[in-house]
Order: C-alpha cells, then sequence, then structure tokens
C-alpha cells in the first residue's frame, strides 16, 4: 500500500496513485521497480530473440519506406483537364465507378529516341493507343474500349496547364493529335466530348514501358493464323503461338499492317489480344498476391508511366490494383468505338451510327457490356434522389405522331448526341425531323409552341427529359428538343433495353484470340 505524501507548504498535494503505479518508488517496503531488473534477469535466448524481432521490424518499416519513397518519386504527373469545368463531385477511389483514360505515348524524347528521330514526335506527342477502362463501382466488370487512331473528331478548345497557351477548337481532325498541342488533359477532354462521360483518371505510357513490363512477367502469349514478317515494326512471328517479350512486344503492339488488312482496326484487335494474354497470364501466375512480384512491376510501370495528380500516390494506385485483382477475366469486355470509313478522307475513320451512339448511350448508363441485359451495378451514390420523370400522357395522343414537326437543337457539345435523339423518336415514331446549329447551353428543355403542348410531353416522356423542364416558346413551331451539356435526355423508359450492337464486345479476357495475318506480310 502506497503512503500519501507530506503537505508541502499548504498546497495541494499530486494526486494518490493506484497502488501498480506505486511498485514504481523508491520506498524500501514496495521493493526495487521491477522493469529495472529485467535486462539483468533476461535469458540469453530470449535477450538475442528479442533483438532479432527488433531488427527485422526496423527492417520491415525501413523496407517498406524505402519502396514508398522510391515508387513515389518514380511517379510523373500531369493536368487531368485542359481546362473544361468538373460536373460531377469527389470520386472515393475505393468504391466509386471509376473510368480511366489509358494512354500510349509516341514520344521520341530522351529514351525512346531509338524509335524515330525528334521529328517524328517530340513534347507531348501523339496517342499511339488510347483506350477508356471503366470499372464498375462493384468491382465485378470492366470495360475497355479502344479509339482508332484514325479516328476523326471534333476537339474543344484546350488550354496548356503548363505553358497556358490556348488553343482554339478544331473540327473533324484526328484524335490521336488532340494531346500534341495542349498535352494529356486536351485527349481527356476531347474523349469526354465524344462519349457524354466525365473521365475520372489517365495513365500515360511509353514504349519502353511495354518493354520492360513484357520482360518482368516473363513474356506474353500472342497467337496468329500465320507466319508474318513487318519490315516496318520488324516485328516476325511463326505461325500459332508465340511469347513475345521486350522489342517483339513492342513490335506486336505498334504494328500498322500486319494484321487483318493492315488497317489500325486491326491492330487495335492485336492490342486487345495482347492485353488479354497479359491479364490471364498475371492472374494465372497469382501475380497480384505475390507482394515482390508486385513491387518488381509497380517499379517497372511507375518509371514510365505518367499519370494525373488525383492518381498520383502509391496508396492510390495500391487501391486501384486491389479493386481490379479479383475480377473475372470473362468480365473484362474489350470493345472499339464503331466506325466506317470518313466521308472526307477514306483513309481516316468517323464514328459509326447509330451503333457508336447506342454504345457511348450504354457507357453512360453503366450497362454490362458483355450482358446488356443484367442489372447496372449498384450506384456509388445510393442516397442520391432519383430525378422526376414527366407521366406520359393517360390517354393516347389524338394525333399522327409522323405528322408533328420535331427538331433537336444539340447545344451539348456532344455531336454524337444529335444522332442518338434522333434514332430514339424515330423509334417511337416521331418521323417529321429536322436538325439545328446550337450553341451551347448547360440545361437541356424541350420547347412547344402554341397547340403542341401534349405532344410536347409525349417527346419528353420518351426521351426521359423531367416535366420541369418543358416549357412553351413563342418563336418554335412545333416542338424543339434543345440538348444541353447536363447530357439529360436520350435515355428511354426503365422498361426499354438499351440497343446494342451483337457484336460489339470483341473479345473477353478471358477468349484465346488467334489474330488473323495480313495476306500482304505473310511469309513462307
Amino acid at each position: 500500500m502506497s503512503r500519501p505524501r507530506e503537505d508541502r507548504g499548504g498546497g495541494t498535494g499530486s494526486p494518490v496513485r493506484p497502488g501498480s503505479a506505486a511498485r514504481h518508488t523508491d520506498d524500501p517496503d514496495v521493493g526495487p521497480a521491477r522493469h529495472l531488473g529485467l535486462t539483468r534477469g533476461m535469458p540469453g535466448w530470449l535477450k538475442m530473440g528479442t533483438a532479432v524481432v527488433s531488427i527485422l521490424l526496423v527492417g520491415v518499416l525501413a523496407f517498406g519506406a524505402y519502396w514508398v519513397f522510391r515508387l513515389q518519386g518514380n511517379i510523373s504527373k500531369a493536368a487531368l483537364s485542359a481546362g473544361s469545368d468538373k460536373t460531377e463531385g469527389a470520386l472515393d477511389n475505393s468504391r466509386d465507378r471509376m473510368q480511366i483514360l489509358i494512354l500510349g505515348s509516341d514520344t521520341r524524347d530522351g529514351k525512346n529516341s531509338k524509335y524515330g528521330t525528334s521529328d517524328d514526335a517530340t513534347g507531348y506527342g501523339h496517342s499511339d493507343v488510347m483506350m477508356l477502362m471503366d470499372i464498375s463501382a462493384d468491382n465485378k466488370r470492366v470495360n475497355v474500349v479502344s479509339f482508332p487512331r484514325d479516328l476523326l473528331v471534333d476537339t474543344p478548345k484546350c488550354v496548356d496547364q503548363e505553358t497556358k497557351k490556348e488553343f482554339p477548337a478544331q473540327s473533324n481532325v484526328m484524335i490521336n493529335a488532340a494531346m500534341s498541342e495542349a498535352g494529356i488533359g486536351c485527349a481527356v477532354d476531347t474523349v469526354n466530348k465524344l462519349t457524354g462521360l466525365e473521365i475520372d483518371h489517365f495513365m500515360m505510357a511509353d514504349f519502353n514501358a511495354v518493354k520492360e513490363l513484357s520482360n518482368t512477367v516473363g513474356g506474353v502469349e500472342v497467337c496468329i493464323s500465320d507466319a508474318v514478317y513487318d519490315p516496318d515494326s520488324r516485328l516476325r512471328l511463326p505461325k500459332g503461338t508465340s511469347s513475345v517479350q521486350g522489342e517483339q512486344a513492342l513490335a506486336f503492339l505498334r504494328t500498322r499492317h500486319a494484321f487483318a488488312d493492315g488497317g489500325d482496326l486491326g491492330r487495335i484487335k492485336a492490342q486487345q489480344g495482347f492485353l488479354s494474354a497479359l491479364a490471364r497470364k498475371i492472374k494465372a501466375d497469382g501475380t497480384l498476391s505475390n507482394p515482390g512480384k508486385m513491387l518488381e512491376i509497380a517499379d517497372v510501370v511507375t518509371k514510365n508511366l505518367t499519370i494525373d495528380e488525383g492518381l498520383a500516390s502509391i496508396p492510390t494506385l495500391v487501391t486501384v490494383g486491389n479493386r481490379l485483382k479479383d475480377i473475372d477475366v470473362g468480365k473484362i469486355a474489350f470493345v472499339a468505338v464503331p466506325t466506317v470509313p470518313a466521308d472526307t478522307d477514306p483513309n481516316r475513320l468517323q464514328v459509326a451510327e447509330p451503333a457508336a451512339s447506342q454504345l457511348f448511350e450504354a457507357m453512360r448508363k453503366d450497362i454490362d457490356l458483355t450482358d446488356p441485359t443484367a442489372p447496372p451495378s449498384p450506384s456509388e451514390s445510393p442516397d442520391a434522389s432519383p430525378t422526376a420523370e414527366p407521366t406520359p400522357t393517360e390517354t393516347a395522343p389524338a394525333y399522327d405522331k409522323a405528322l408533328q414537326p420535331v427538331t433537336v437543337a444539340n447545344g451539348s457539345g456532344v455531336p454524337a448526341r444529335t444522332q442518338e435523339i434522333m434514332a430514339l423518336l424515330t423509334t417511337g415514331g416521331f418521323t417529321q425531323l429536322g436538325q439545328l446549329a446550337a450553341q451551347p447551353v448547360a440545361a437541356t428543355a424541350v420547347y412547344y409552341g402554341a397547340g403542341y403542348e401534349a405532344v410536347a410531353a409525349d417527346v419528353a416522356a420518351l426521351l426521359g427529359i423531367p416535366a420541369t423542364q418543358v416549357l412553351p416558346a413563342a418563336g418554335v413551331a412545333g416542338v424543339q428538343v434543345y440538348l444541353g451539356t447536363d447530357l439529360v435526355g436520350g435515355t428511354p423508359g426503365a422498361e426499354a433495353p438499351v440497343q446494342l450492337p451483337s457484336d460489339i464486345v470483341n473479345q473477353t479476357a478471358g477468349d484465346v484470340v488467334c489474330q488473323q495475318a495480313n495476306p500482304a506480310l505473310i511469309t513462307r
């Protein structure tokens, strides 16, 4: 039992300590403090064990700190946007639906100079590969959508976030040139404009990344229908299955002539086949569960990667990696944007309608491309209140839909929306349609002239536009659907399935696909 201290000068004494604390006093009746005699009486084996555990603990902490510091130091960063306004809220990288634009740069600067002269591509370069990876909120599926480098698109006004130099909007230019002047953010803004989506992150790799990654995993198996040699890329493969790595892996992804008819679409399918094989190999080898191997891959990748600032931390990259590791390879769908030869240049491509608009609509609605009839994955915002939908007229309309004048004014900034909306109107029975040039506006509305109130209500109901956005307008003859940047509209009722071409998915990561060799480059 402890003793109370003497009263010191009439002041308050220290609080009385409990019995256990009193053991650590100089009171001879209590005895010496127990922990002071621990070392002297500890057996030798226990001393050694304690020292070893301490050394290991310090070593693990130092090892972890070294790798975090090293990997973080590898990362290069760039702005996600080139000046476009963000409308969506903050993203939870661990549980929200996530869209990452994956770019392959053709720059010949620095260590990539062996693949051409500085005149070929310097600075930002062109996006030699452009794929949009869309991870569902429930981490059960991934869509990977490829954009052909020869696709002609309209680019928005872009501002280089480093130099602050402004580049005007352009029409009918190749999509791979979007980042060449104003940087990666301009490529992101261009894809947003084309699809009506809002991309969350980007990753851009260079030629060296492919070589080193393929070496690190020990090669990737690819298949081709016939032996082929492409003198431009120096790809040489025998008929059947081969393991490629290093320069041959890079040649397989870069070749523009070895597959199909020697065009861009054949190359896209080969790239998708390579990534499918890589995903199968990493999963089969247990790489994602092997910390040592993952550190090795992470070191290779981060040395050759530029990512946006929101993704540029090792914990965030680990979070994204963890979301991908358990996804069934059969639910990793590889898709190419539907295209046809361009009207203005048969050597270039333009989006094929209505297939492209159907694809972009399905992506905006988070549809499983491998099974479009499946319900969407759980929303990342379960507490959000549903948007009020217009109520269709209760009785059959006393008019002939085919005779009603309906025009579409596209102020959304997404050119493909015009055809998408017109296709839906036609399906709904409205066939007297027109298009109008329109200035960008924020909110979608349906305007109607005198006597067209019922028609406007039915048009709004068909397109999924809220009744609060159906308005009378004295200057409108008939009904006008004015599309805004909110991208409201073009959403069929809950009972209407999303229409998609039956062959929209080229393959899943679970499919082993043999590429068709270009007949002109087959060797014997």
